[in-house]
């Protein structure tokens, strides 16, 4: 093996977390190689979360151009021309491809295609060529899962071709009430079609606060969005026309297709983890709190890492890996302390513990809930939502520690939520600062406001 196929770090995955990790290791003044089969960004990228939010961008201007009388403004919607859809997805998603290839070139990054195999505690192979890093990350990424004998194909559908519909189905049954169900179940009702969301959980968006998920489903109900909870899925039929799909309490729903949103899956098979000595947990990597596998000086890094799986995590995790793997020394990530949002209409956006999770670790807890009517911004968007605010006790040194929000746009005050969390912050720390007016914002004042003992635009 020649000293060129020898690196300081040696990447096996080129998604949010493996080209984060490049990016800042070759700042560092590292050697860097990344293995990528498929393209560089990954499925957030590709097949995730820039296509669906750029499908969700197109969903909000169609029934902005729907309800435009509402405000005066004479518009209507015509209808949806997929055709167009897709090539403005498509669009967005290239520029950003393109960019992304640039800057890891001229990072002097040194990409690998194909597909990659751990030969090794220091050694990667990749079609029959082998490898060598000093430090090696694992960053292979995750697959789109199904149920055991629901087997995917026609009309039975996840979000990988979801996202690449050429035509707006009629009838749409989501199978998943989580985050990527609850996207694409908003959508398309906002394309026009009938669409029925089934989980088996007692609620939409089960990893949420109650709170959020029944202020969800009262607003899915006000936009006609059909969901059975606390329902399970038993099994589906399809023809050339239809798919049928069966309850476990006798009911059937026919429809166009059937969308499979169950989740997503670690992908480590077959690629050589467990022969190296990796340890893997229902396929996750298993790792310290640092990232270390525990075989030689291997790293592992976002969806294949138990818990949240989001592209962010992934992301800072990468930048926490070649941190240190430099020596650096980062502080450990706070898994509670990422940020979630959740970009149907309405947004849901969230940041530390549920109020029954702080409840269990804090004993008593305190909360205060706001309601956008009392905001100005929010009337103009003319949404409804409310934030909640959960405090760690009852005394008055007792820091936020857990925020929760539902609105349109209310992703956007993720932001501030999550410093509040990670810095601790007293409720009188965020009340005593100024949001602008009018804002959404603002609202994010007035519910600390209320926590602190001092409510202006809501009742004590």
């Amino acid at each position: 093996m020649s000293e060129s196929d020898t690196f300081d770090v040696l990447i096996l995955g080129g998604g949010s977390g493996g080209y984060a990790c490049a990016l800042r290791a070759a700042e560092l003044g590292l050697s860097v190689a990344l293995v990528e089969q498929d393209k560089l960004g990954g499925t957030c990228l590709h097949r995730g979360c820039i296509p669906t939010k750029a499908l969700l961008h197109a969903a909000e201007v169609a029934d902005s151009a729907r309800e435009g009388e509402q405000i005066g403004v004479k518009s209507s919607l015509s209808g949806i021309d997929m055709s167009g859809v897709n090539s403005y997805k498509d669009g967005v998603v290239g520029k950003l491809y393109k960019g992304l290839q640039g800057l890891v070139k001229s990072r002097k990054i040194t990409m690998i295609d194909g597909h990659g195999t751990l030969a090794g505690a220091d050694t990667v192979e990749v079609d029959g060529q082998r490898y060598t890093g000093r430090h090696v990350v694992l960053a292979s990424g995750s697959y789109s899962k199904t149920l055991p004998g629901l087997e995917l194909g026609g009309r039975v559908l996840t979000s990988t071709e979801a996202i690449n519909l050429d035509y707006v189905p009629e009838r749409v049954v989501v199978l998943g009430g989580g985050v990527i169900g609850v996207e694409f179940a908003s959508v398309w009702k906002s394309f026009g079609s009938e669409v029925t969301v089934v989980e088996a959980l007692p609620h939409l968006v089960p990893n949420e606060d109650e709170f959020l998920s029944k202020q969800l489903e009262r607003q899915f109900r006000k936009r006609k969005i059909n969901y059975k909870i606390g329902t399970k899925f038993t099994g589906v039929e399809q023809t050339a026309d239809q798919v049928t799909v069966n309850l476990e309490n006798g009911e059937q729903l026919e429809a166009d297709i059937l969308l499979v949103a169950v989740g997503r899956g670690p992908n480590t098979a077959d690629l050589g983890y467990e022969a190296a000595g990796v340890t893997l947990d229902r396929g996750f990597v298993r790792t310290d709190e640092r990232l270390r596998t525990g075989v030689g000086n291997v790293f592992a890094v976002g969806d294949i890492v138990p818990g949240l799986q989001l592209a962010h995590r992934g992301f800072q995790q990468g930048i926490f890996v070649a941190e240190e793997i430099a020596g650096l020394n980062p502080p450990v990530i706070d898994e509670k302390g990422i940020p979630r949002v959740t970009y149907c209409e309405p947004e849901i956006a969230s940041v530390g513990l549920t109020e029954a999770q702080a409840t269990e670790v804090h004993g008593e807890v305190q909360t205060v809930t706001y309601d956008l009517a009392g905001n100005g911004k929010s009337q103009i968007l003319r949404t409804a939502g409310a934030i909640k605010l959960v405090k760690g006790g009852t005394d008055d040194d007792a820091p936020v520690v857990g925020v929760h929000m539902i609105g349109a746009r209310i992703g956007e005050l993720v932001g501030e939520a999550q410093l509040v969390y990670n810095w601790e912050a007293l409720p009188v720390d965020v009340a005593n600062l100024i949001h602008a007016h009018p804002t959404q914002n603002e609202a994010f004042g007035e519910a600390h406001l209320a926590l602190a003992g001092k409510p202006l635009h809501s009742h004590s």
